[in-house]
């Protein structure tokens, strides 16, 4: 597929096979979002794989929507920023954290379509469980969260988008 057919392909999955995911279909995802650009190239990131029942279980204590913990991933990711190490821009202070993840999280789930596997963002989660469950320290913040996993097989509705000319200005 090229660029145009893996976004066109991407939807939110929320239900997946039990089949487990392939660590090489892992660490090719992992490295796409390794290699995503980030703000002066600081690389805020962090990236907490959840595989083993028990810390499925703590995660599902976080976010208590029903499709995450019936017919779940095998996988999740968990995508956290370093607020220590973002980049501020000068003029207005505006931390760029946010913006850094949401660009690595993105390749994250291209990089799934392609390989054959579904994600979903999540990001109404209940952040201080998470900060609890990862241990994590006061500088680094949770993001979001994917299920990564083998959707289920159902029907794919279009989700409608806006014209181009709708969002599209030229000055």
């Amino acid at each position: 597929m090229n660029l145009l057919e893996i976004i066109q392909t991407r939807r939110s999955v929320r239900k997946y096979q039990p089949t487990e995911v392939e660590q090489e279909k892992l660490d090719y995802i992992l490295e796409c979002a390794r290699l995503a650009p980030s703000a002066v190239n600081f690389q805020p990131w962090q990236f907490y794989i959840v595989k083993s029942q028990e810390a499925k279980e703590n995660l599902f204590e976080c976010y208590h929507n029903k499709w995450f913990s019936t017919n779940p991933a095998p996988v999740f990711i968990i995508a956290c920023g370093d607020k220590n190490a973002s980049w501020k821009r000068k003029s207005d202070s505006k931390d760029h954290l946010d913006i850094d993840i949401a660009i690595a999280f993105e390749h994250i789930c291209l990089a799934a379509t392609e390989q054959g596997l579904g994600t979903c963002w999540v990001c109404n989660f209940d952040m201080e469980k998470v900060v609890s469950f990862l241990g994590l320290p006061e500088n680094m913040i949770p993001v979001a969260i994917t299920p990564l996993g083998y959707p289920e097989v159902e029907e794919v509705k279009k989700t409608p988008r806006k014209e181009k000319e709708e969002i599209c200005m030229v000055i």
